[in-house]
This record gives structure tokens, sequence and C-alpha cells, in this order.
């Protein structure tokens, strides 16, 4: 299908309005006083007024300026409408551990789909400034800078990222995983922010990145802004975890981090 230029220009304009309205919120919130603070799947998933408020900013410009699109937003779930064939998967504030713990590693995301898949991918992080964004078929960008990766082939040298999820028998698995990817790769890193991991991809600041339990607003915005930079996505199948997955990599890589994550999950129970 093929991407109407117009159409594009318009949806990144306005998650890159949203995003970075919703992260001075944030950021203005950031290190501050918790308020509203509440669980959602376990005691360890939270969600705080500062979640809210920013989820409410990007859905209300969105709501205004697209009423026929279609949302679906982590905290609010999917709104109605969609009439437009365009969907908008939000996550306003992914990261929220960190950002709840004044650990500065958080971001807003904003992707944007339509019936040919990714369109627009936004992820903007407050703490240094930096808006990540790509639209289908055009380069990705860093602040209006464009990131094209150059590729590497030689997985024993590349530095990964990963992360966990909130239930205690996901993330045992997860972890038994990682230490069968581990001996494979230079290094792992876990940050704690899908959508910031996968913006470093496309930033050449790691080499790849896996996960399983990751949700579609997640890495929406992350995909779109990887493959742009010359990257490579890949969905990755149920496993031991009891869920599917997502990995990103810099071109060269992704086929033999698949091969190493696939044979890590040999042996978890």
């Amino acid at each position: 299908m093929t991407t109407d230029p117009q159409l594009a220009s318009e949806v990144l304009n306005l998650a890159v309005r949203a995003a970075r309205t919703a992260g001075e919120r944030l950021l203005a919130r950031f290190e501050r006083p918790v308020e509203g603070l509440t669980v959602k799947s376990t005691s360890t998933d939270l969600v705080s007024d500062a979640d809210r408020e920013a989820e409410g900013i990007i859905l209300s410009l969105i709501r205004t300026e697209r009423p026929d699109d279609a949302i679906l937003s982590e905290e609010s779930g999917e709104a109605e409408g969609g009439s437009s064939g365009i969907l908008w998967l939000v996550d306003p504030l992914d990261g929220t551990t960190n950002f709840l713990w004044g650990y500065p590693q958080w971001a807003v995301s904003i992707g944007c789909q339509d019936a040919a898949g990714g369109l627009v991918g936004v992820v903007h992080d407050p703490i240094r400034g930096e808006t990540f964004s790509a639209v289908r078929g055009e380069t990705a960008l860093l602040n209006g800078e464009p990131l094209v990766l150059e590729p590497r082939h030689d997985l024993s040298t590349a530095l990964i990222a990963s992360g966990f999820g909130y239930d205690a028998v996901r993330r045992r698995r997860q972890a038994r995983r990682l230490s069968g990817v581990i001996p494979h790769v230079r290094d792992m890193r876990r940050g704690g922010s899908a959508a910031l991991d996968m913006a470093w991809v496309a930033a050449g600041r790691l080499d790849g990145y896996y996960e399983f339990g990751v949700n579609a607003w997640d890495v929406a915005a992350g995909a779109v802004i990887v493959i742009a930079a010359g990257g490579e996505v890949q969905q990755l199948p149920v496993g031991p975890e009891g869920a599917p997955g997502t990995l990103a990599a810099r071109p060269g890589l992704g086929q033999a981090l698949r091969a190493v994550v696939d044979a890590a999950a040999d042996g978890i129970t």
C-alpha cells in the first residue's frame, strides 16, 4: 500500500506535538511526590496520576484533531470510533516504575497504524530532550537529524537489551532465557522502557533488543523507527513465558540474535 504523504505528515506532526506536550507535564511531575498511585495486573504493576494526566493530554489532542481515528491506549483501553482506518497506539508513560523511583529512563510512545501496518512512530524522552520519529518509507530522525544504521554481523560483540514482566512466574522464565542469551553477546542491558530500548537500537546505542510479554502500545512506535533506520523487527511466537514477543536489531544481527533467543528457550519450565 502506498503511503499518503499528506496524511503521514499530518499524523507525524500531531504525534510529535502530543508526545512533547505530555512529556512537559511528566517532567514537571518527575521526582515530586507521587499522586494517585494504584496497581494494575500485579502488586508491582503500577499506575499513577502522572500516567493518567499524560494520557489525557494525548487522547484529547488526537480526538480533537482526528475524531474518526481509533485509539488503543495503555490506561484507558480502546476508544470508540475508527471509521478512518487509522489506529493510534499510545503509551503515555513507558517506564512507570522508573518514573516513580526517580530513575531517568522513561518515555512517551505514540505509534500510528493503517491497513498496511506501522505508519508513524514517535518516542519522546523528556529527560534528555530527545524525540525519535519516523514515517514508513522515510528515514528515521532524532531531533530532526537522520538515523542510519550500519550493518554488523558479529553477535558476540553486540550490546543487547531485554526486559521483564510483572508476573513472578513469567519473570523467572524470562531470566532463565536471558541466562542462555548472555554467553553469546557482549553484554546485556535492562533499561526498563521498551520504547526507549527500541529507539536506542535505531540510534545505534544498542545493537539489539528482545522481550516477551510486551504490549502493542509498548513497541508500535519503536518498530516504525527501527525499520526506518534500516534495522529489522520480528515478532516472536509464544514461548515458555506464555506470551509472544518482539525482537529488534541493527542490520546483519537479527537472524543470529533470533537463533540464540530461540535456543535459549530449551529447558525452561
